[in-house]
């Protein structure tokens, strides 16, 4: 198991199916490898039983084998930005390029939660947001942000959440909101997380 997870490519599907089941074309496309590499590097972590497929009519959808899968990774993840130098600075230095050091812990979300004034905003694609979601948030997949902004009030404080601390979606909705006079935060953590601390969560049907 541990061999099958040390591989780059490998740990990005993982982080890719902790937002839920994906096809082989879904996360090819989401990764930028070819179907057949995304396909070898599947199989890998299905022999290691880290995936499980369902077959849905000619499409075959894959989907982590158990929470605790995306739990080491999460691990794994927090592990590399407390104890490496290297990557701690990599992700500062982005952040730094887009103005958007500052964020909001799962726990500062809670607490602003409780306000009226604040809306929860899910920056990733709408299959994701189908698939789960934190309660009350609204979904606005990042490409859409900028042509939406006119049914956004002014008045209200935003969080902008994607899938976790090395997505950029949330960053780069922060920078349009702040841009456009928006108050506007990024969440450090993503859905899985949120999900993993038990914290409710909805789901929408497909239209």
């Amino acid at each position: 198991m541990v061999k099958a997870m040390a591989n780059p490519h490998r740990l990005e599907i993982v982080d890719l199916l902790g937002q839920g089941e994906k096809t082989v074309e879904e996360i090819a496309g989401e990764t930028g490898m070819s179907v057949a590499n995304t396909s070898q590097h599947l199989q890998v972590l299905k022999s290691a039983n880290l995936v499980e497929i369902r077959r849905e009519g000619n499409f075959i959808n894959y989907k982590l084998t158990h929470e605790e899968i995306y739990k080491s990774w999460q691990n794994l993840r927090e592990l590399g930005l407390n104890h490496i130098a290297e990557m701690e600075k990599l992700v500062k230095d982005f952040r730094e390029k887009r103005n958007s050091l500052e964020a909001l812990k799962i726990d500062e979300l809670l607490t602003k939660m409780k306000s009226k004034n604040v809306v929860v905003l899910d920056i990733r694609p709408e299959t994701e947001f189908q698939n789960g979601h934190i309660t009350g948030a609204i979904n606005i997949p990042i490409e859409e942000l900028a042509t939406q902004l006119k049914n956004l009030p002014k008045n209200k404080e935003y969080v902008a959440y994607c899938r976790g601390p090395f997505c950029v979606f949330a960053d780069e909705a922060v920078a349009v909101l702040n841009k456009k006079g928006y108050s506007a935060k990024r969440l450090n953590e993503g859905f899985p997380d949120w999900v993993l601390k038990g914290l409710p969560v909805s789901y929408s049907k497909a239209s």
